[in-house]
């Protein structure tokens, strides 16, 4: 008899595409699997948020039946939730405002979910997959782009079992950052004071500059990579130099006692930092393996999942109002954030970083401005000063939340 391993796969989602993405992709799942010499029992999480993008629940339940009958498909709605948190504090004596704190929407909160959902149900791996991801790598080879299938699921169970976390590469738009040109108002000296501004672990001058030097700002990969020839590598420096992403993220639940939870201020990102940072003081291993996801930020290129790859990446431009507001929430996000990253992470410079922050901002938003008929991004000093002044407070529940997951969590795999 074959042994049998339980996989979960987590897709936290406010956007309907989440549907297509099982749909087209249910089969090539299957097919990863089918010549192991282990039983992979597929559980699929379906986390939605109605806010996000103010969908209706019908939005999320798209799932065509050939996917019900290949995986078993699990959603968690804002009833379960609730039950979730009901459950936390009458078995587990938590308070509301704990329960509340550990679980429920946005981004760190949701993930705790699916965690605490996943190990309810015995499942043995959990695996992160984002909305807006297609396990496809574009390749640049003679001027010409090659599309290689990733086997992304395969990779990840072929490698977790000895490790604690496996984590994916990405390629495609790395972040949702549009195309800005520069003009007689927005001077290179202003876009790299707003982009500085808004530095963090995934986001800097640098990277902003490798990603400007060719006309589409897409980030292509590794061939090596792409074809699995390049062997999996122990990620150094977890939490301080290196953070993992949360798409392609594969935590494994045997090893309980080295995952932490999640955590991220109030209505900010940064949900994968603070998980680097805690597994950090796990002494847990991270094995990046060999497998991409190719990242469609914008939803610019959903026909991918259909096989029609383009000829062509495209820089993407604010040509619409979705783009700008897509670009002016994500600088939001990282601004909330920014604060708890540095107190963390470089406490003895944290005023400093707050102070040029600020001013960086000071000088540059109003001259970004121009460049976006829809947003006002000078809100960034206002929320860079108000989670600067709550730091303190966001670190004390970002220690509660890892207490409280290292308190309960084996109570809660055995429950």
């Amino acid at each position: 008899m074959k042994q049998k391993i339980n996989l979960g796969i987590g897709f936290i989602s406010g956007r309907p595409n989440v549907c297509k993405i099982i749909n087209n992709y249910e089969q090539f799942m299957v097919e990863q699997i089918k010549d192991l010499d282990i039983e992979v029992d597929i559980t699929i999480y379906i986390l939605y948020d109605l806010n996000y993008q103010h969908t209706i629940r019908t939005d999320f339940y798209g799932i065509l039946p050939k996917a019900y009958r290949n995986l078993r498909i699990k959603y968690i709605t804002p009833e379960s939730i609730i039950e979730y948190q009901k459950i936390l504090m009458s078995r587990f004596g938590m308070t509301s405002a704990d329960a509340k704190l550990l679980i429920g929407t946005g981004y760190a909160k949701a993930r705790n979910t699916i965690l605490y959902c996943a190990m309810q149900h015995k499942m043995d791996y959990i695996l992160f997959w984002d909305d807006d991801e297609y396990p496809v790598a574009n390749i640049m080879e003679d001027d010409q782009i090659l599309w290689v299938k990733q086997k992304n699921l395969l990779e990840h169970i072929k490698h977790i079992k000895n490790t604690d976390v496996t984590m994916g590469y990405r390629c495609g738009m790395m972040n949702p950052i549009p195309y800005i040109q520069y003009t007689d108002v927005i001077k290179e000296e202003d876009y790299k004071n707003f982009i500085d501004a808004l530095e963090n672990e995934v986001i800097s001058w640098d990277k902003i500059q490798r990603m400007r030097e060719n006309t589409s700002c897409i980030s292509y990969a590794d061939p090596d990579i792409a074809r699995g020839i390049k062997k999996p590598e122990v990620v150094e420096g977890i939490g301080k130099q290196n953070f993992v992403l949360g798409s392609g993220l594969c935590l494994n639940l045997d090893n309980i006692d080295k995952i932490p939870a999640f955590y991220n201020p109030p209505n900010a990102r940064g949900e994968d930092t603070f998980f680097s940072c805690a597994l950090k003081s796990k002494n847990a291993e991270v094995l990046k393996v060999p497998t991409y996801h190719f990242h469609d930020s914008f939803l610019q290129y959903t026909g991918i999942m259909k096989g029609k790859y383009p000829k062509k990446l495209g820089k993407i431009s604010l040509v619409d109002a979705e783009i700008e507001q897509r670009f002016l929430k994500a600088t939001i996000g990282w601004t909330r954030y920014k604060p708890l990253l540095y107190y963390i992470t470089d406490r003895e410079n944290y005023d400093k970083i707050i102070d040029e922050t600020r001013d960086k901002l000071k000088k540059s938003v109003q001259k970004i401005n121009t460049e976006f008929a829809t947003c006002d991004f000078s809100c960034l000093i206002r929320e860079l000063n108000q989670y600067d002044a709550e730091v303190e407070k966001h670190y004390a529940e970002y220690l509660r939340v890892i207490e409280l997951w290292d308190k309960f969590k084996k109570d809660i795999r055995e429950g």
